[in-house]
């Protein structure tokens, strides 16, 4: 699964889940000429991605390729089970990849269209959000 290597702060201020307005960065096709769009705003988890990837390679059968466009680099932390109140903030459990509306998750080359709006169909069930297949124009 997708962790970081090192990261600045052990744990983050979780932030507003809200997170207001679209994306600005990574919105368009750079590497592939399919690619899966997202439509909501969600934390997509190290789990989730890498399902969705599995999903993809397997579907696509090895051929073609696939570059994944988010990271998973937000550490969210969890407390024991039946911890008492206080006692501090818990460990970091996994990361996950703040995702917003207009956000390229997946791109992928190489194979038809078919077979890519098929794949990313597939992974597309994987994640939290509503997602769109998008070609390069």
């Amino acid at each position: 699964m997708l962790t970081p290597k090192r990261v600045k702060h052990r744990k983050w201020h979780k932030g507003r889940r809200r997170f207001a307005g679209i994306e600005t960065r990574g919105t368009n096709l750079a590497f592939g000429t399919y690619g899966l769009k997202s439509e909501d705003r969600a934390w997509l988890t190290a789990r989730q991605i890498e399902a969705a990837r599995r999903a993809i390679t397997r579907s696509i059968q090895r051929g073609g390729k696939v570059w994944i466009r988010v990271f998973p680099d937000k550490p969210i932390t969890k407390k024991g089970a039946e911890t008492p109140m206080g006692a501090g903030k818990g460990g970091v459990d996994h990361y996950v990849a703040p995702v917003k509306p207009g956000r390229i998750i997946f791109e992928m080359d190489g194979v038809t269209e078919e077979v890519a709006k098929q794949a990313l169909r597939l992974a597309s069930y994987k994640l939290p959000v509503k997602t769109k297949f998008i070609t390069r124009q």
